[in-house]
């Protein structure tokens, strides 16, 4: 199998709402809003995340983002006036974990050395 793409999908049930806060989050607008309940953030050439209007599913959603480096991650979070989650280590990566308004997890992760 070869994949040449990656998106997570974050259900959400309030989808205008959820996109201010992803606004917030991502610091700045969707990059692409393909269809009427969906909004898609290019953030590597070949992964984002997408947001889908879907209530049976919001609020259950699980993504981890890994970033080259976490404290500055949390500081920008914290300066668009969101919970930048505590720092926690682990065996091969310190994070961070909060949740979107819906209750979605959504983990910064750095990796530990070379893992």
């Amino acid at each position: 199998m070869t994949v040449i793409n990656v998106r997570s999908v974050i259900a959400v049930a309030d989808l205008d709402a959820a996109l201010a806060w992803y606004e917030r989050l991502f610091g700045r607008p969707a990059d692409s809003l393909p269809m009427d309940g969906l909004a898609e953030w290019h953030l590597t050439g070949s992964g984002g995340i997408q947001l889908v209007r879907d209530a049976d599913h919001a609020g259950k959603s699980v993504t981890t983002l890994i970033v080259d480096d976490l404290e500055k991650q949390v500081a920008d979070l914290v300066s668009r006036d969101l919970d930048g989650g505590a720092i926690t280590t682990g065996d091969v990566a310190r994070f961070a974990v909060i949740s979107d308004p819906e209750g979605n997890t959504i983990t910064f992760a750095e990796p530990i050395g070379e893992s």
